[in-house]
């Protein structure tokens, strides 16, 4: 099956109360060049914990916006892609339906799945709603990223089309291990075992196996 994203970059800007950001994207309707770091004009402002060769793009599905227009039905008008700053929308892919590893073929690109998208306290400031990332890893309507194993030039008119699956660790169950269930040494030795997974993550598998505790995310979820 072959999907057909909707595509979209962003440049920083500043945000009141925050520090800047690129989270506010637009479209893209023509065809753009992919390289290793992401679509030529797309911007991150703390490439720390954003972009770089295992987070180059981020991938929303469209699916969800309903679930949130429910959730926040006065600001309903907000929730349509991409408002969750994603490069990539589509109909047709979820977290349950998309594998870690996952190869797809994009126009002369290949992409692959390194992680679930670690929600952020700037999320909470682009959409004004508290604790919204807080929301947004609990009921595990995440997205995912992806690295570029080919680069090339795509756009909306080239399909996404799986190539290739390398691991049975879907999103979901990524997200489910990592940042919903109490501490579990196998399904983070089997998370870390998914063919493809980024190197942070790998990383803070690791690291909780070693401390035998999970990390403190309020940092990265309300920017304390």
């Amino acid at each position: 099956m072959m999907l057909q994203p909707d595509v979209y970059i962003g440049a920083i800007a500043d945000y009141d109360g925050s520090r800047p950001s690129a989270i506010a994207k637009r479209q893209v309707s023509g065809s753009v060049m992919l390289t290793a770091l992401g679509l030529e004009g797309d911007e991150q402002a703390e490439k720390r914990h954003h972009g770089g060769p295992d987070r180059a793009l981020c991938h929303y599905p469209r699916e969800h916006y309903a679930f949130w227009q429910r959730q926040y039905p006065q600001q309903a008008d907000l929730f349509c892609a991409p408002a969750m700053g994603e490069n990539l929308s589509t109909l047709g892919m979820t977290e349950e339906s998309v594998f870690i590893g996952d190869i797809y073929r994009w126009g002369e690109a290949l992409i692959q799945v390194t992680q679930p998208r670690s929600p952020c306290f700037k999320l909470n400031y682009h959409t004004g709603i508290e604790r919204f990332a807080v929301q947004m890893q609990d009921c595990g309507y995440c997205g995912w990223l992806y690295r570029v194993v080919a680069e090339g030039m795509v756009g909306r008119h080239h399909g996404l089309e799986l190539a290739s699956r390398n691991s049975d660790v879907s999103v979901a169950e990524a997200i489910a291990i990592a940042f919903q269930m109490p501490f579990d040494a196998g399904e983070y030795r089997r998370l870390m075992s998914a063919a493809g997974l980024s190197a942070s993550w790998s990383r803070t598998m690791q690291q909780r196996l070693l401390n035998g505790k999970i990390e403190d995310m309020n940092q990265r979820l309300l920017g304390a």
